[in-house]
């Protein structure tokens, strides 16, 4: 393995922080990844609130938002990887979003 991959793989999370337009994972030794927010389409479409809901998952290896059942690995960051969900299955995920949004009460 050479040093770049090594440098891939002890790569951890630490800290996260949504804008409007990025998505900045800060890393344990120091650096900081910042990706567009369109990258995620789950990630754009959330609220406020559901973005701000983050785990670190893996000791840091990857972050997971409950709410939008999105994970992100570390590694995909660091590569430039865009999510690589289908078209169809985010379609279905705003669909069922929308039922259920429908069926909350108003506050």
């Amino acid at each position: 393995m050479n040093s770049s991959n090594t440098d891939l793989q002890a790569a951890r999370a630490q800290h996260v922080s949504i804008s409007e337009d990025s998505l900045s994972v800060d890393l344990v030794d120091g650096r900081t990844i910042i990706v567009p927010l369109g990258f995620y389409p789950r990630l754009l479409q959330g609220t406020a609130s559901e973005r701000k809901h983050w785990r670190l998952i893996g000791q840091g290896d990857g972050i997971h938002w409950p709410d939008l059942d999105e994970d992100i690995s570390v590694i995909n960051l660091l590569l430039g990887q865009p999510s690589s969900e289908s078209q169809a299955s985010f379609k279905q995920w705003q669909e069922t979003r929308t039922k259920v949004a429908e069926k909350m009460p108003l506050v």
